[in-house]
């Protein structure tokens, strides 16, 4: 990811989380994860109880960060398409533009073909919401005055002086 923090406002989210279960019912996928490189969870839908949600997307972030190196060494910039299977469940990741991964949990009821095809269709729906998404820099725009950071921290100084 760059060094921006991605804002991702309710409005973005409720897109999002409509678009991953258009491709779960789709698809007939269990769930599915939307991710930052930073390894931070976006969102998901689906079947999610029984995942440590949070582990995951870390990990999901971390595979996708040895993978780039492992595509440098045979002269890729970075492989945009992950496949992991098991004996029962499987992961389907691809890359979200530059900031983000979408991971789609499915089992033997559907099939990896399925499961591209939904994700290569949504992919370019995420991409341009995630690509116009609110950065730290544009976060100033929210109504608070310029001075605000300021003006909260002179007030914490006061209360703690106390």
């Amino acid at each position: 990811m760059s060094d921006q923090d991605m804002i991702i406002y309710e409005e973005d989210v409720i897109k999002i989380e409509a678009l991953l279960s258009k491709t779960l019912k789709g698809s007939e996928a269990k769930c599915a994860l939307l991710v930052d490189k930073d390894g931070h969870l976006i969102t998901k839908q689906g079947f999610t109880h029984s995942l440590d949600t949070t582990a995951l997307s870390a990990l999901l972030a971390g595979s996708f960060a040895s993978t780039k190196e492992i595509a440098r060494l045979v002269g890729e910039h970075e492989f945009s398409v992950l496949f992991h299977q098991g004996k029962k469940d499987h992961i389907h990741m691809s890359l979200i533009g530059d900031r983000a991964i979408l991971a789609i949990i499915f089992d033997d009821r559907t099939t990896i073909g399925m499961v591209r095809l939904y994700s290569k269709e949504v992919a370019q729906e995420l991409t341009k919401i995630i690509n116009d998404v609110g950065t730290s820099e544009e976060a100033g725009e929210t109504g608070l005055e310029e001075g605000f950071a300021a003006s909260a921290e002179e007030r914490l100084d006061d209360i703690f002086r106390e």
